[in-house]
């Protein structure tokens, strides 16, 4: 396993015996996600889902390369869980500056906003570009990717005619849903969400390992790496079981009055594990007035804007520092003739180098100035270690969501938005909200 969970600039702002007062609870949550007893249980199927998958992974590979092989982009319909996931593994792997091109196709995201301008550009991106799509939702009526979908499929309808077809799969729900309804109808091809995992749980299912493999991106060695971790958060003693000492840190650190956490990441292509990251834990621990605020920083970008904050603002604040060993490209520092700008003391050292001392310095500062850190070190990007991470954030959620007494696998607050613009947009069944909220618009 190459993830390692460093506490001791935890400590001093909690100690060991707050941790061991936590051991238990952790334990009891660990337990009942193993044998799906807990709240929610209808929803742990993701526990097992690394190797429950393992036998669709031929045909989702099938897919992929027929993908790859037609097409200089997929275009992936989807909100929340249902793009997120994908998009976190898939950044962490991608080039800064790559050109879309067939047997390496680019894959761009639709349906997680509602920007007609954002639509339309997209639409315009495509025009001169061979495409797939990529729809994903249970239900298919989620108005975001619905919207996004109906466009994208009268665009592809337009340039592909009477093959539109081919060009289009599904991964929805097995049964039911406006979207099955649909794919049958088409005869399209599809890929089924588990009824009993929920969209930010979905990673390592069809939802996310379709689009990952299209970007080339070995999703068995992601599996396995998920596996690892698996294996290794069956422990019932937190200091063999990573997620556990995770989520018994962040509550005891809750505990004190430290609300709010900040992942906080120094590659630039890993920023959206840090998104991943914060709907998973936003949704699933963010209810009855309860739960830790997530956001976010690239450093040592926001160094420069929300550095100061960190440093010195309101002492409700901890972080977790994702600190990569290793960089698979990396650029040296040379001597210059002037110096001029004073950095031939770097000459000799690579980037990367640079870049964690950079972290290590702004760990000691902030600690210094009262915020906690918890570092989880890996020793390099690779299939095997993300999947390590993305299970290990999943497990550590769930058993972090036990011991603060809620359903982490639930998100009711999320229906309150959809039905007043239900209302507001006129949609039929929703006449008599609309008629309490016009007082307030």
């Amino acid at each position: 396993m190459s993830l390692v969970i460093d506490y001791k600039n935890v400590l001093g702002f909690i100690n060991e015996s707050d941790i061991e007062a936590l051991s238990e609870s952790a334990c009891t949550a660990n337990k009942l996600l193993h044998s799906k007893k807990g709240l929610g249980r209808d929803f742990l199927g993701w526990v097992s889902l690394p190797e429950d998958v393992l036998e669709e992974t031929s045909r989702i590979k099938k897919v992929a390369s027929e993908i790859r092989e037609n097409a200089e982009v997929l275009v992936v319909i989807g909100i929340g869980g249902s793009y997120l996931g994908a998009r976190a593994v898939i950044e962490s792997f991608s080039q800064a500056f790559e050109v879309p091109k067939k047997g390496s196709p680019q894959v761009i995201y639709a349906g997680h906003n509602m920007s007609g301008a954002y639509h339309k550009e997209l639409i315009e991106y495509l025009n001169d570009k061979d495409f797939y799509i990529n729809v994903i939702s249970k239900s298919g009526t989620t108005t975001e990717p619905a919207i996004a979908f109906r466009l994208l499929k009268e665009y592809a309808e337009s340039r592909y005619g009477e093959t539109t077809n081919n060009r289009i799969i599904a991964t929805t729900d097995k049964k039911q849903g406006a979207l099955n309804t649909l794919a049958k109808e088409n005869n399209y091809r599809t890929f089924i969400i588990p009824d009993n995992v929920g969209g930010r749980f979905s990673l390592f299912s069809a939802v996310g390992l379709l689009p990952i493999a299209c970007a080339g991106i070995d999703i068995i060695a992601l599996l396995n790496g998920a596996l690892q971790m698996a294996k290794e958060t069956e422990s019932e003693f937190y200091d063999k079981n990573p997620a556990m000492l995770y989520a018994i840190i962040r509550n005891a650190l809750y505990n004190k009055g430290f609300t709010n956490e900040i992942m906080v990441n120094y590659i630039p292509r890993m920023s959206y594990i840090s998104e991943w990251w914060k709907q998973l834990y936003g949704e699933s621990e963010g209810k009855e007035n309860k739960g830790i605020f997530p956001a976010s920083v690239n450093f040592s970008t926001d160094l420069h804007s929300l550095g100061q904050y960190i440093q010195e603002g309101h002492r409700n604040i901890f972080e977790t520092v994702i600190n990569v060993d290793k960089e698979n490209k990396d650029i040296v520092m040379k001597v210059s003739s002037s110096d001029l700008d004073g950095l031939n003391y770097l000459s000799g050292m690579n980037m990367h180098d640079i870049n964690k001392s950079a972290l290590k310095a702004t760990v000691l500062a902030h600690v210094d100035g009262g915020t906690p850190n918890i570092i989880i070190d890996v020793d390099k990007i690779c299939e095997s270690t993300i999947g390590e991470m993305i299970y290990f954030f999943e497990k550590a959620c769930g058993i972090s969501g036990y011991m603060l007494g809620v359903n982490p696998f639930d998100q009711p607050g999320v229906e309150a938005y959809k039905n007043n613009m239900f209302a507001i947009l006129g949609k039929k069944g929703y006449e008599k909200l609309s008629k309490e909220l016009e007082s307030r618009l």
